[in-house]
């Protein structure tokens, strides 16, 4: 069965199981089938133990100590231990048996530092020893996960009918008392020597300081002037550089104000060049035009009049032909006319009339046949120039305006309208 499972404040929860590769330690979560979870507590325990332990010297001793131990909270590896060793028992013999383990790690790291001093080391450098055993004995609960909070050794105490430590405490006492009375006497016999030397100092002070207000006074006379005279020269200084700094200023305005005028010269210049190569190009463009609009014009004629004079010649040929017909329909009436008998021969004569006539119009329809295939020869060339220039008139034109000397003439002509204007066209480079 699923179920949430939401651990206290000072709890966490250790879960194995299904999905889980060994533990996972966890404040909340759901716990599945085949999945089991325990919560168990970190509230650190104090832990008071007496540990009999011998010194180097064979002395018997006794450490009273109490510690405050607790599972390592800042480390999920150490609390994984710490759920390892608690799991195996149930939670009322879960305690003591931290607590044994505890005990037995204090009492042998308390025997193993203690074995190695004497009990006068143990008795007179007592921090450095209790500083030892609770490192020892928080290497040794590491493993386990636990951490100590807090350690407070107490003073030795002497194993029954020993009495070291008590005779050590007096013997302490005594050599404390006697030092002490030492300490006293010489203490007084400082404070009378410290009253006369002090008498003695104050007459020399008293005499140093009016000797040192007299020198001071000079000092600060002579201070006073050095200071009066640095004033003066700072302010002059400062003068000296005010009047600099305007002379600079002006020089600059000056430097930017011929600046300013040069550009505006330059660009009046440069408008005015701009004017006059706008000129040029308004000229040039106007030619240009004026040539295109001239060759247009000359296409336009030379087409026009190739028209009109293939149009004319084939008026010229239908109407020779149509006067030689009537003229030798008009001789052939006068025949008939004349004489029947003659008829074989004016039929002879007509027929020699006919084919004159018939090859008269055969040699004028072969030359408008001549000029029409002109036309079309010059068709087919125009076609095959589109063809070949992809269809770009733009080009057809002036590739047909250069075949046809069309930019010559209009060159030449466009010399002679100049020339015939006359343009005075000045160009000035500055």
């Amino acid at each position: 069965m699923v179920s949430f499972r939401v651990a206290g404040p000072s709890e966490y929860l250790a879960i194995t199981g299904t999905g889980i590769k060994e533990i996972k330690i966890a404040k909340k979560s759901w716990i599945f089938p085949g999945q089991v979870c325990i919560c168990f507590d970190i509230s650190p325990e104090s832990y008071s133990f007496r540990v009999q332990a011998i010194s180097s010297d064979n002395v018997t001793f006794v450490l009273p100590a109490v510690l405050t131990i607790g599972p390592r909270t800042d480390d999920v590896e150490s609390l994984e231990k710490y759920a390892r060793l608690i799991s195996s028992q149930d939670k009322n013999s879960c305690k003591e048996h931290v607590k044994e383990i505890v005990k037995g790690v204090i009492e042998g790291e308390t025997r193993v530092v203690g074995s190695t001093k004497t009990l006068g080391t143990i008795f007179h450098e007592p921090k450095m020893f209790n500083k030892e055993v609770v490192e020892h004995v928080q290497k040794e609960l590491l493993p386990f996960g636990l951490l100590i909070y807090n350690a407070n050794v107490r003073q030795l105490v002497d194993e029954r009918g020993v009495g070291f430590v008590s005779n050590a405490g007096i013997k302490m006492q005594q050599e404390r008392a006697n030092q002490a009375k030492v300490e006293v006497a010489e203490e007084t016999m400082k404070g009378d020597m410290g009253v006369k030397e002090r008498e003695g100092h104050m007459s020399q002070y008293a005499a140093k300081v009016d000797t040192e207000t007299k020198i001071y006074t000079k000092q600060r006379q002579g201070e006073l002037q050095k200071e009066e005279a640095k004033v003066t020269m700072e302010v002059k200084l400062f003068e000296n550089e005010r009047e600099a700094e305007v002379a600079k200023a002006n020089a600059e305005l000056a430097m930017k104000k011929a600046e300013w005028e040069r550009q505006t010269k330059m660009e009046q210049v440069e408008a005015a060049k701009a004017v006059q190569l706008r000129d040029a190009e308004l000229q040039i463009e106007v030619e240009r035009k004026n040539a295109a609009r001239q060759m247009e014009k000359l296409k336009a004629e030379n087409l026009t009049k190739a028209k009109v004079e293939y149009e004319t010649k084939m008026r010229e040929s239908e109407w020779e032909l149509y006067n030689k017909q009537n003229a030798a329909t008009a001789a052939l009436y006068e025949q008939v006319q004349a004489a029947d008998g003659c008829r074989a021969t004016a039929e002879a004569a007509l027929f020699e009339s006919q084919k004159e006539a018939e090859g008269e119009l055969y040699s004028m329809q072969n030359e408008a046949k001549a000029l029409e295939d002109l036309a079309k020869g010059e068709s087919e060339y125009l076609k095959s120039l589109m063809e070949k220039f992809e269809g770009d008139y733009n080009k057809v034109r002036n590739y047909m305006m250069v075949d046809k000397g069309v930019y010559e003439e209009i060159a030449a002509i466009n010399a002679d309208m100049m020339r015939s204007l006359q343009p005075d066209i000045r160009v000035r480079n500055q």
